[in-house]
């Protein structure tokens, strides 16, 4: 049996790859929205609450939801960058 040695900053580095190779899809969505209205999801929300236009609310949601997951991806990339405990099972 071949033993492989990987260190934690190995390990460290292979999960910011997983994590950004999934930020990079998410940006490019929330840049989308950004260029197909002109403005930042909380302006669009503002206009949004004014006006009913159900296609603009399905964007608004789908746009809100990019925001969010795009916000834990960060925060989770911020705390593999951080981490002190890497465990190996």
């Amino acid at each position: 049996m071949t033993r492989i040695n990987v260190s934690r900053e190995e390990i460290k580095t292979f999960e910011k790859l997983n994590v950004i190779s999934q930020i990079v899809p998410i940006r490019d969505k929330i840049r989308y929205f950004e260029r197909k209205y002109g403005c930042t999801l909380e302006t669009f929300e503002a206009k949004t609450r004014e006006e009913e236009d159900f296609a603009r609310w399905d964007d608004y949601i789908e746009w809100k939801a990019y925001t969010e997951k795009l916000k834990d991806l960060e925060l989770a990339l911020n705390e593999i960058e951080h981490a002190q405990d890497i465990n190996v099972s």
